[in-house]
């Protein structure tokens, strides 16, 4: 195998993939599994975890699905414990949730819920999990952040400051961390074409003034954040830590 090859191969290691049930999810836990990796997947959804099982297996991957609701720290706690015979070497904080509410009627109850699943799930995952990659001396955190979290949207304040959060964290963990040769980046992506995406940016009124603002003029592919996700996993990017890359095809540099 040529070297390149080796330095962006997952081959014996194992990922863990938050929000792994459909979506910019499924599709990394797909990429993963076809860079070598052994996937633990975990979502709200059996039957897209299901699916996802099946795809990581028909690439002769092994995949634990399980079923847990991030908005409950009680469910994580029981997520690790219940696979805490599997060696995590990578950790992908994908799951979010986005209530979209002008900030004059955001409810306190959906701020809260937004914190807990996009910023105290991915701190408390990784707080869980990062023991046994200081152990070991070796670790990936990736967490899915949003062009939201940089550019100011219309009614996405509890959104925006969650992922900004999320931003934050990832640089002091990396502060923390890096010292056990644990790499902790953010990859900060624009409107992605999964179904949920195509649902709500399909009207002209909505999406073409969003498209004419980038500078590539169209979204983004799930696979596109996959193969970033990927990098970041790889032994090829040990060199980037704490940073947050832009995957927007411009708009945020203009």
């Amino acid at each position: 195998m040529s070297d390149w090859i080796d330095r962006f191969s997952l081959e014996g290691k194992t990922a863990l993939v938050t929000g792994a049930s459909k979506g910019i999810g499924a599709e990394i836990c797909s990429v993963f599994a076809d860079a070598g990796a052994n996937i633990i997947a975990t979502g709200r959804d059996q039957a897209g975890l299901a699916k996802v099982k099946k795809i990581v297996e028909s690439k002769q991957r092994t995949c634990i699905d399980k079923i847990c609701d991030l908005a409950s720290s009680d469910e994580i706690n029981d997520l690790v414990s219940s696979i805490s015979g599997q060696q995590v070497d990578i950790l992908v904080n994908n799951a979010g949730v986005a209530l979209i509410e002008p900030a004059i009627s955001l409810s306190l109850d959906q701020w809260d819920r937004t914190m807990a699943i996009n910023v105290r799930a991915p701190f408390q995952l990784a707080q869980l999990i990062a023991p046994g990659m200081i152990e070991r001396r070796w670790g990936k955190i990736i967490n899915i952040s949003s062009q939201a979290a940089v550019v100011a949207f219309d009614n996405h304040a509890a959104y925006s400051a969650s992922k900004a959060a999320m931003n934050g964290l990832t640089r002091c963990l990396m502060k923390e961390w890096a010292q056990h040769n644990i790499q902790v980046n953010a990859i900060c992506p624009t409107v992605i074409l999964t179904d949920m995406g195509i649902e709500n940016w399909s009207a002209p009124e909505k999406k073409d003034p969003f498209i004419a603002r980038t500078p590539l003029r169209r979204f983004g592919e799930p696979v596109e954040v996959a193969d970033l996700a990927l990098f970041l996993a790889s032994s090829a990017s040990e060199l980037i830590n704490g940073e947050t890359l832009m995957i927007d095809g411009g708009f945020s540099a203009v």
